[in-house]
């Protein structure tokens, strides 16, 4: 979800997306909610970090907590390294609306979240 927000900020941006254990496909309730706020994540396909690692960066943006401790160092060269906490919402469990429910409130964090980073980043390069 945090690469479709930071790829609808601006087709400037170059966004990658991966995991520390990425899972087979982009989990369809994700697919789903950020569908409803008009962003198409469904032909995104999950990646493992470890095929970043040698490049170069602006931005390395952990999401998770277990990324943050597991992410591996990154050989390239890195100008930030940032961390923004979100709860991984595939954790979820309960009814399809329960579910729904807490990727729409992990959504709605991360759209609050990279929005505020976006808008803070653009004001220091100007």
């Amino acid at each position: 979800m945090a690469e479709g927000f930071l790829k609808s900020l601006g087709d400037d941006l170059n966004v990658f997306s991966a995991g520390t254990e990425p899972a087979g496909e982009v989990h369809p309730y994700a697919i789903r909610v950020m569908s409803e706020i008009g962003i198409d994540i469904g032909s995104n396909r999950p990646k493992n970090v470890d095929r970043f690692l040698q490049q170069s960066f602006d931005y390395v943006i952990t999401v998770c907590d277990h990324a943050r401790e597991t992410c591996p160092v990154f050989t390239g060269n890195v100008n930030h390294r940032l961390h923004m906490g979100f709860s991984d919402p595939a954790g979820a469990v309960g009814s399809e609306e329960k579910m729904l429910a807490v990727f729409r409130e992990v959504r709605d964090r991360i759209r609050q979240s990279f929005h505020e980073f976006h808008s803070q980043i653009m004001k220091e390069e100007k």
